[in-house]
């Protein structure tokens, strides 16, 4: 009984974390920075802060390594500092197909994940935690930028990105 309920409780958070990353925040994001300029895609308002660009980045290597390397028992080649010293050297369209590469990778991970997988401990990136933790803190972390990208992307152009405008009228989803 409790193995069928693990089973249940590991498929609906897969199932959610998947619907999440992949159907929200990555559908959004990509249909954000698509027709974004090069330009646009490497502003940054002042040194201290990051561009799109490197957040794309940013997120193409958490990904990469708290999902598909850690589960897939790779080896770890990442190098977190050039995520933020880049400068332009990828066009947007560049950013977005690398970035589709990798949850493409996590996507096959997410499917295949067990209850044990979800259980089992893991070292990443130094951190020691359980397969669950690791698949929320991706979901959790690229919801984090995810926004900060909209963000950047909605004071450069001044448009509204309508994701909610189902809200606007009811202030509910509709049925």
């Amino acid at each position: 009984m409790m193995t069928e309920i693990n089973a249940e409780l590991a498929t609906l958070f897969l199932e959610f974390s998947r619907q999440k990353l992949l159907g929200q925040y990555w559908k959004r994001l990509k249909e954000t920075v698509a027709p974004l300029t090069d330009e646009q895609v490497w502003w940054r308002p002042n040194q201290s802060s990051n561009s799109i660009g490197n957040l794309i980045l940013h997120l193409n290597g958490n990904v990469g390594q708290w999902l598909v390397v850690s589960f897939n028992q790779q080896e770890d080649r990442r190098d977190r500092p050039a995520e933020f010293a880049a400068k332009g050297e990828a066009t947007a369209a560049d950013l977005l197909a690398r970035l589709s590469r990798t949850l493409d990778a996590a996507s096959a991970v997410l499917d295949r994940l067990t209850v044990e997988e979800l259980l089992a401990p893991y070292e990443i990136q130094g951190y020691h935690m359980h397969g669950l933790d690791a698949v929320y803190q991706v979901v959790e972390h690229f919801g984090l930028h995810y926004g900060q990208i909209l963000y950047i992307a909605k004071s450069l152009t001044g448009r509204d990105l309508g994701f909610y405008k189902e809200l606007n009228k009811t202030g509910r989803a509709s049925s």
